[in-house]
């Protein structure tokens, strides 16, 4: 890429987010979509109304919701795509749940675990590509989300090149513009939406939000508010020192 980040960021950031991800398509040859099966399946309606064969890819640790599995393969079959699911490595797996059991994210964080079941996959997925189009937004999370840019050079993870670009096209959109495409766009979304859940991630450490809390407390919710991500992003990676 050779046009200015920063310039590009102003120049995406009073349009709407097809256009970036149009934008985002032309310029790589090897891109996908991040889909985590929640709200972000948004970013695949607008997507493949610009590219049918549009590379959609997700993570499936093993640990998550039947009703996500359900709506992973939903979409699958509503958009006509083919979803690249991404699983941990097995005998990493292994080892770890032979060493520290099934739960031991209540006794020690989830770090460890994400790392092998999400962090790993993922980094091993993101080699192969050029670009990356995910669907983080700003309000998602105050505290660690705040500063995500529309378009950013990936400081986490490295492409098949060793640059890696990230888009971001909903970082400016608040879950309430979310929400009303999904609405007006008749867009399919998880069911879990319906019974409380705002974020949604594995079974064991999501769970539903209270009125006014704010969706990330429904994610690792035993933990402290400054350890609510996974480090799929580099700008979340809390340290814990």
């Amino acid at each position: 890429m050779t046009e200015n980040l920063t310039e590009l960021n102003e120049q995406f950031a009073d349009q709407r987010p097809k256009e970036l991800i149009r934008y985002a398509l032309e310029q790589h040859d090897e891109i996908a979509v991040s889909f985590s099966g929640a709200e972000d399946v948004i970013l695949i309606d607008m997507a493949v109304k610009i590219d049918p064969e549009v590379k959609v890819f997700t993570l499936d640790t093993g640990r998550l919701h039947p009703e996500t599995y359900e709506f992973i393969e939903q979409v699958r079959k509503h958009y006509g795509i083919r979803i690249d699911i991404r699983t941990p490595e097995q005998q990493a797996l292994q080892d770890f749940v032979r060493e520290k059991g099934l739960f031991s994210f209540y006794e020690d964080g989830h770090q460890q675990c994400c790392g092998v079941r999400k962090i790993a996959p993922l980094k091993n997925k993101l080699a192969t590509l050029d670009a990356w189009i995910t669907g983080q937004r700003r309000d998602q999370s105050p505290g660690t989300r705040s500063d995500v840019h529309l378009i950013e050079e990936d400081s986490a993870f490295q492409g098949r090149n060793g640059t890696l670009i990230k888009y971001n096209p909903l970082a400016l959109w608040t879950s309430a513009q979310v929400w009303e495409y999904i609405k007006v766009f008749d867009v399919p979304y998880n069911k879990l939406h319906e019974q409380g859940y705002i974020s949604i991630g594995c079974q064991p450490c999501t769970r539903p939000t209270l009125p006014n809390q704010h969706e990330r407390e429904g994610r690792w919710w035993w933990e402290g508010a400054g350890h609510k991500e996974c480090g799929l992003h580099a700008g979340n990676i809390i340290s814990k020192g």
